[in-house]
C-alpha cells in the first residue's frame, strides 16, 4: 500500500477510486440501455453495432468522470510552508484521509484513516488486476506472431484461385494470404494489417468444396470488416474494467453476433445456408483458436445455427419483458449514481461551511514541520439553500420518472413500427404453418423448411392449386424454385399433375416454352418423354431438322434414341447423298456400328454395292474396303458380300 502511495498523489489516488466506483453504475445504466437496443434491433449488424458504441461509452464514462471529478477539488492545496516539501508515504494518506472525509462525512480521526485506507487498497486492488490481465494478450500477441512465423506452405492453386474469386465477390482489395496449418484444427485469420487465412488439415480434408467457400468467406469477411481491431479493443477494454460484469457481458455479445453477422455475409456471397450449418456442426468439435485470432467456430455454434434458421427468435412477450428489466436497471442505476452525488455535494457543502479546525494530521516530531489541510477553496458553482437540498431528491426522482416515461414511450413507437413490419405479435412460423395443415414435423424438417423459405403463405398457394405435398416434398418444391406460376403454366401445357412430375420438370430444366416449342414442331409426347428429351438435351431446333430430314412423323422416342446414338441432322444428309432410302431404326443401326460416309465410299470404290441393311452387315462382319482389295489380290473376283463374310470367318486370307 505504502508502495503504490508513493507513485502518485493522494489527490490522485481519491479521484482514481472514486472513478472506479462511480462507474459500478456507470456500467449498469450503459449495459441497461445495450441490452435493451439489442433486444428491439434485428439485423444481427445493427445489434453489432449497438454493442460496440455501448462499450465506447463504458472506456469513455471513467475518463470523463475522472476530469469531471478532477476539476471540483474538496481540498486547498497546501500551505506556502509546506508546498515545497515533497510528502511522504504517511503524509499522502493522511491527505488522503482529509478529503475522503468529506465525501463519506466522516467524523472521527480514526474511522477517516481507514477509509482512506480502504480506497486505498480498492485502487490498489484495481492496479493489480489490471497488472495481471496484461498477461493475457501479451501471450495472444506472442502466439499470434508464433503462427504467422510456423504458418505453414501456401494452399494449391485450385484452392487459391477460389479464394481470389472470393475476394473479388467480397470486394475485398487487401492483400490475404492463405497458408496451411498444423497447429490448428480450426479455420482463422490471424495479422492485424497482413492477415493470414490459416487452413488446417482437417478442414481441407473433412470439409466438402462449398462447406469450405463458405468457411473462407466467413473469415475474408472478419478481414473485409476490420474484426481484429475491434477485438483488440474489446481486449484493452476488458483488461482495464475488469472488475464490472457488465464489461464482460457486452463483449460476449459482441463477440457472438461478431459471428453473426460474418455468417450472414458468407450466406450472403455464397448462399447454401444448409451446407454452411453442417460446416458449423463438422466444426463444433474442432480445437478454437487463441482469442487474438478470428475463427469460424467461435461462440456458440448450435446458437448460430439457429439464429441462420430462424428458430431461436424471441416472442414479443420475451422481448417485452427484457426492455421492462433493462428499464428498470438503467433507472436504478441512474438513482444510485444520483444519490451518490447528491450525497457527495451535500457533504462539500457542510464542510465549507463548517470548516474544522486546523490541526497537524501527522506529528512534527516525525517530519519536522506539520502539514496542515484547510479547506479554503470554495466550489465553482452556487452553494443550494436548505431548502434546496431537501427539494433535490423528489426532482430527481420526477426527473428519474419523466424519462422512465419517455424512455417507454420510445419502446412501444419501435413496437409499433416492428408491428408494421410484422403481420401480428402472436403469430409465428410454427403457428402460420399449423394454421395451413402442417403439424407433423420433426426438428430437422422444421428447420430445413426454415432455411428454404417453406412459408406459410407458399404453402398456402400450393394448396390452393388442388396439390398437398408432404414436408420432404414442400422442401424439395422450395429448393428447386418450384412456384405456383410454374405450376399454373405447365398445367396449362398438359402436365404437372403429381408434385414428382413437377419437382423432375423443374430440375431437368423442362419450362413452359420448352414444351410449347415441341407442341409447335408437332410432338405430342407425355411428361416422361418430355422429361427424357430435355434430359438427353433434345432441343426444339435438334427436333425440327431431324424430322425434316428422317421421318415427319419422327415420335418421341424415336427422337431420344437418335439423340441418344449421337446421330445428327448433317450425319443423316450425308447418307442420304450416297442414294440411301434410310427410316428410323436404318439410321440409328448405322451410327451404332459406327457407319461413315468415307466407309460406304470405301465400299462403292471397291465394287461392293450394298444397301443399308448390307452395310450395317458389312460393318459387322468387319468387311472393310481394305479386306476387299486383299481377296481380290488373290485372284477372287465377283464377290458377293455372303463370299467376302465366308472368307473372313474362314481366315483363309490371314497372313
Amino acid at each position: 500500500m505504502r508502495g503504490f502511495a508513493g507513485w502518485v498523489t493522494a489527490e490522485t489516488v481519491r479521484l482514481i477510486g472514486l472513478t472506479l466506483l462511480h462507474f459500478l453504475w456507470q456500467g449498469i445504466a450503459i449495459a441497461a440501455v445495450a441490452f435493451a437496443g439489442m433486444t428491439v434491433i434485428r439485423r444481427a449488424s445493427a445489434k453489432y453495432l449497438v454493442a460496440v458504441v455501448m462499450l465506447a461509452l463504458m472506456v469513455a464514462a471513467p475518463a470523463v468522470t475522472f476530469l469531471v471529478l478532477s476539476e471540483r477539488p474538496l481540498t486547498a492545496p497546501a500551505t506556502a510552508a509546506t508546498a515545497g516539501l515533497s510528502q511522504t508515504p504517511q503524509s499522502q494518506i493522511a491527505t488522503l484521509a482529509a478529503t475522503t472525509t468529506q465525501i463519506f462525512n466522516i467524523g472521527s480521526a480514526p474511522r477517516e484513516k481507514a477509509s482512506a485506507i480502504y480506497l486505498l487498497w480498492f485502487v490498489e486492488a484495481w492496479f493489480g488486476g489490471v497488472l495481471l490481465l496484461s498477461l493475457r494478450p501479451a501471450a495472444g500477441f506472442l502466439l499470434i506472431e508464433r503462427m504467422r512465423i510456423k504458418k505453414g506452405a501456401p494452399v494449391a492453386r485450385v484452392l487459391h484461385a477460389r479464394c481470389l474469386e472470393l475476394q473479388r465477390r467480397l470486394r475485398l482489395n487487401r492483400a490475404v494470404q492463405y497458408c496451411e496449418s498444423l497447429q490448428l484444427q480450426a479455420p482463422a485469420v490471424v495479422g492485424w494489417f497482413r492477415p493470414i487465412v490459416l487452413l488446417p488439415v482437417s478442414a481441407l480434408t473433412g470439409l466438402s468444396a462449398q462447406q469450405l467457400e463458405l468457411v473462407i468467406a466467413h473469415e475474408l469477411a472478419h478481414v473485409k470488416r476490420l474484426d481484429s481491431f475491434v477485438n483488440l479493443f474489446q481486449i484493452a477494454a476488458e483488461t482495464l474494467l475488469f472488475y464490472h460484469p457488465a464489461v464482460w457481458w457486452l463483449s460476449k455479445r459482441i463477440r457472438a453476433e461478431r459471428e453473426n453477422c460474418c455468417d450472414d455475409v458468407a450466406i450472403a456471397v455464397c448462399g447454401n445456408a444448409v451446407e454452411y450449418a453442417r460446416a458449423l456442426a463438422a466444426m463444433a468439435e474442432w480445437q478454437s483458436a487463441p482469442a487474438l485470432a478470428m475463427a469460424a467456430n467461435r461462440s456458440p455454434l448450435a446458437e448460430r445455427v439457429a439464429r441462420l434458421l430462424g428458430v431461436s427468435k424471441l416472442d414479443w412477450g420475451a422481448r417485452s419483458a427484457g426492455i421492462a428489466g433493462s428499464m428498470l436497471c438503467l433507472c436504478a442505476s441512474v438513482l444510485a449514481g444520483n444519490a451518490l452525488l447528491s450525497a457527495a455535494q451535500a457533504n462539500k457543502v457542510t464542510a465549507d461551511q463548517n470548516p474544522a479546525p486546523a490541526a497537524p494530521l501527522v506529528s512534527p516530531e516525525d517530519h519536522g514541520t506539520a502539514i496542515v489541510v484547510r479547506p479554503e477553496k470554495r466550489l465553482r458553482k452556487p452553494v443550494p439553500s436548505p431548502a434546496a437540498e431537501s427539494s433535490a431528491a423528489p426532482q430527481a426522482e420526477t426527473i428519474a420518472s419523466a424519462n422512465q416515461d419517455e424512455q417507454e414511450q420510445q419502446t412501444e413507437n419501435s413496437d409499433s413500427r416492428g408491428d408494421e413490419r410484422k403481420p401480428s405479435r402472436s403469430a409465428s412460423y410454427i403457428d402460420g404453418l399449423k394454421a395451413e395443415g402442417i403439424t407433423d414435423v420433426s426438428i430437422d424438417q422444421l428447420i430445413a423448411m426454415k432455411i428454404q423459405n417453406v412459408t406459410p403463405e407458399y404453402v398456402r398457394r400450393i394448396h390452393v392449386l388442388g396439390l398437398k405435398p408432404g414436408v420432404n416434398e414442400l422442401i424439395a418444391m422450395r429448393v428447386q424454385g418450384v412456384t405456383p406460376e410454374l405450376i399454373r403454366e405447365l398445367r396449362d401445357a398438359g402436365f404437372a399433375q403429381n408434385i414428382d412430375q413437377i419437382i423432375a420438370m423443374r430440375v431437368q430444366g423442362v419450362t413452359p416454352e420448352y414444351i410449347k416449342q415441341l407442341h409447335e414442331i408437332g410432338f405430342d409426347t407425355d411428361a416422361s418423354s418430355v422429361l427424357a428429351m430435355k434430359i438427353q438435351g433434345v432441343t426444339g431446333e435438334y427436333a425440327r431438322e431431324m424430322r425434316s430430314v428422317t421421318d415427319p412423323k419422327l415420335s418421341g422416342r424415336e427422337l431420344i434414341a437418335m439423340r441418344v446414338q449421337g446421330v445428327t441432322p448433317e450425319y443423316v444428309r450425308e447418307l442420304k447423298a450416297m442414294g440411301f432410302q434410310l427410316d428410323t431404326g436404318d439410321v440409328i443401326a448405322m451410327k451404332v456400328q459406327a457407319v461413315t460416309a468415307e466407309y460406304v465410299k470405301g465400299l462403292q470404290s471397291a465394287g461392293l454395292k450394298l444397301d443399308a441393311h448390307g452395310v450395317i452387315g458389312a460393318k459387322v462382319q468387319g468387311i472393310t474396303p481394305e479386306f476387299i482389295e486383299k481377296a481380290r489380290s488373290h485372284g477372287f473376283q465377283n464377290l458377293s458380300l455372303d463370299k467376302l463374310m465366308m472368307l473372313k470367318h474362314s481366315g483363309v486370307l490371314d497372313e
